[in-house]
């Protein structure tokens, strides 16, 4: 299988309009890859607060139509990182959109964890509720968003449904960058499965990015990551080593924990 992560570079000089079409042209570019992702809210930046709700649009706004095309001009499977979304009867939320090689929304996922300690994207938006997983030919896919990489029940409860690959965007700061790829292999470990993560380059709302988008196998091991600057990770990768390596190293079967509700 092979997978195309789009560091893009979130800056404040280009409009989210030139960026969005920019965006569906490196997309076009990755034909011929099974899978591409984007990072997290990179039409607006993961801390530019205050356009959230400027550049909030609905699900089938106009992120989605550059993006689905995109999808079916290339013929892949597309995670086109979040936008924010405006729900006409609630609040914003992070919302994640997958395509089809053929251009359907095949999943919508809103991010559970919210970041901000009670400001930012804290207070602005909504908490998503529900898991999400997408079946591809080739594996099945779990999803979560950048600041959910800190809370590995939400990982479990993936795994449950069946994921073998975890795709994660973010739009993750430089100050916290050692976390990023110390938790991408963590979450790898623990779930033996596959994890994509894919971050914005850039700097945004005066915070700079940390880049080094990461994709890491089963065993933890780093099969490539980025740099700091806006770059395209490719890697092919054989889905078949999540079974292949719980099959050898079956610790999920122990698990105790969080199976059953606590007795009474």
């Amino acid at each position: 299988m092979r997978a195309s992560l789009i560091q893009i570079a979130v800056d404040e000089g280009e409009s989210v309009a030139s960026r969005r079409q920019r965006a569906a042209s490196l997309v076009r570019g990755q034909a011929g890859a099974d899978l591409v992702v984007l990072p997290e809210l990179w039409t607006t930046g993961a801390f530019a607060y205050e356009e959230f709700g400027r550049e909030a649009e609905p699900l089938q706004g106009p992120t989605y139509e550059a993006m689905a095309k995109a999808a079916s001009d290339a013929g892949v499977w597309l995670h086109a990182g979040s936008i924010p979304e405006r729900d006409p009867e609630g609040p914003l939320y992070n919302t994640s959109l997958v395509f089809s090689p053929s251009g359907d929304l095949v999943a919508a996922y809103r991010k559970i964890h919210r970041f901000g300690f009670d400001k930012g994207e804290a207070v602005l938006m909504g908490a998503g509720e529900e898991l999400v997983t997408v079946r591809l030919p080739e594996t099945t896919l779990g999803l979560a968003t950048c600041y959910d990489l800190r809370f590995p029940e939400l990982f479990r409860g993936l795994v449950d449904a069946g994921a073998e690959t975890l795709v994660i965007p973010a739009g993750w700061p430089e100050r916290r960058r050692a976390h990023w790829t110390l938790l991408a292999q963590a979450r790898a470990v623990e779930n033996q499965s596959f994890v994509l993560a894919c971050g914005t380059a850039g700097t945004h709302a005066g915070v700079p990015q940390a880049g080094h988008s990461i994709v890491v196998d089963p065993w933890g091991e780093v099969l490539t990551q980025a740099g700091a600057d806006e770059e395209i990770l490719t890697v092919e990768f054989d889905p078949a080593k999540v079974a292949t390596t719980r099959d050898q190293f079956p610790a999920l079967k122990d698990r105790v924990l969080g199976l059953e509700p606590p007795r009474s």
